[in-house]
């Protein structure tokens, strides 16, 4: 726990409180707030918009230069919120992390009463992995053998739309397997083994060493052709650190938006990089990324791709993938803004308004293939409720967050 000495810097929590079985926001749904290990005092009560989400809430958290170094002091504070809503199964959250000056959400999704039985256990979100203990990555090749004549391996590198996580070790056929969004899972994975305070820079080099390596399991089908039924493990030891129902951080999620669709090649290698990576305080790698030494350069003013190859070497960069599954529609290419028009404009407009039927905060459009000022309206709006920088203008970020969530309400996942 934070000691009150410690806790004299700010952080923020926003709770985003969904129905599990559709996407679909919860209104007036209300939210209780207490520092973990203390619940029988309420810090805060608040209830959700019509967007599901409460307003932004300053907690305090330790000071932040606890997060840029390494150190014995926990440096972030942890809440428990117990969520309740008409008509759904309470739900418990219990760790969300808070760190100073940085923006927290914390996905909740909520069980219509009687839909499950028993009710759906607890959230429990354990240590950061940069605090806690875990067991350090057991090493493998970088490049894995592909045998051309044995199972299906994929031709090009393909952003798939969701990865199927054994919360176990592999060979715990006892752990639960999750249906997770690629990007979801990437914000889970940052937000649990490196600090939204660091550089962006440094963030953005991580959130691609995670995507390569995730985008290795996907493209050599790893597990599958050992036999298992998934893509990728939640232990240390073997993969990355993802954590069910823990909260995100705005800078991370930001980050992935922008370059989902990337990943960190060598010269004629055809698969994404297996970038494997170690803490650098409790952990040494030589031949690896250390966080911790990734924050310093970040800080030293090395760009993303610097940082790379100071640990990586000078052969590593980064490349783009060929496809992006799971999607309605394409990025056009170029920004969307007042003034565009064509099918790609009526595209978004569509997806768009079908979002504002949902989250009626969002101004209803009209799709005539016509960028005016309305839809401008409607796409600030959208940026403003999913954590985007709010220009009304559908650069690459926000095209492809309007198709994730038109995705996820309209449950045409499940036929693509």
């Amino acid at each position: 726990m934070v000691k009150a000495q410690e806790a004299s810097s700010r952080g923020f929590l926003q709770i985003n409180v969904v129905n599990i079985q559709n996407n679909f926001p919860i209104q007036n749904a209300t939210v209780s707030i207490r520092t973990k290990g203390e619940p029988d005092r309420v810090l805060e009560e608040v209830k959700t918009n019509s967007s599901g989400q409460t307003e932004q809430l300053s907690l305090p958290a330790p000071p932040v230069e606890y997060s840029l170094s390494p150190g014995i002091i926990q440096p972030y504070s942890e809440y428990d919120l117990i969520i309740r809503a008409e008509g759904f199964d309470p739900l418990a959250i219990s760790g969300t992390e808070i760190l100073a000056d940085s923006n927290a959400i914390q996905p909740a999704a909520m069980t219509p009463v009687g839909r499950q039985q028993p009710p759906e256990d607890p959230v429990v979100i354990p240590d950061h992995t940069l605090y806690g203990n875990y067991p350090p990555k057991i090493a493998e090749d970088e490049i894995k053998p592909v045998n051309e004549s044995g199972e299906i391996v994929l031709s090009r590198v393909v952003v798939p739309q969701t990865v199927v996580v054994h919360d176990g070790v592999p060979s715990d056929s006892t752990a639960r397997n999750y249906y997770v969004p690629y990007r979801d899972y990437i914000k889970n994975v940052a937000s649990s083994e490196i600090y939204s305070t660091w550089p962006e820079s440094s963030i953005t080099a991580n959130v691609l060493a995670i995507m390569s390596f995730t985008l290795n399991r996907v493209y050599t089908e790893w597990y599958r052709n050992q036999g298992y039924d998934f893509t990728i493990t939640s232990s240390t030891a073997f993969d990355h650190k993802w954590i069910y129902g823990r909260n995100i951080f705005q800078s991370i999620s930001q980050v992935v938006d922008e370059i989902f669709d990337a990943y960190l090649s060598r010269p004629g290698v055809r698969q994404p990089i297996l970038t494997q990576y170690c803490d650098g305080r409790q952990v040494q790698c030589p031949d690896w990324m250390t966080q911790w030494g990734s924050c310093d350069l970040g800080e030293r003013g090395y760009s993303p791709i610097e940082i790379l190859r100071y640990f990586y070497g000078d052969s590593i960069y980064i490349n783009t993938a060929e496809q992006i599954s799971g999607i309605p529609a394409s990025w056009p290419g170029s920004n969307l803004t007042q003034g565009s028009s064509g099918p790609k404009v009526r595209q978004l407009q569509e997806q768009l308004d079908a979002i504002a039927a949902v989250y009626t905060a969002i101004p209803r459009v009209t799709p005539d293939g016509i960028y005016g000022p309305r839809t401008a309206e409607a796409v600030r709006e959208f940026q403003s409720i999913f954590g985007l920088p709010q220009t009304g203008v559908v650069d690459f970020a926000t095209w492809y967050r309007i198709s994730h969530i038109y995705v996820g309400i309209s449950r045409i996942a499940e036929l693509v």
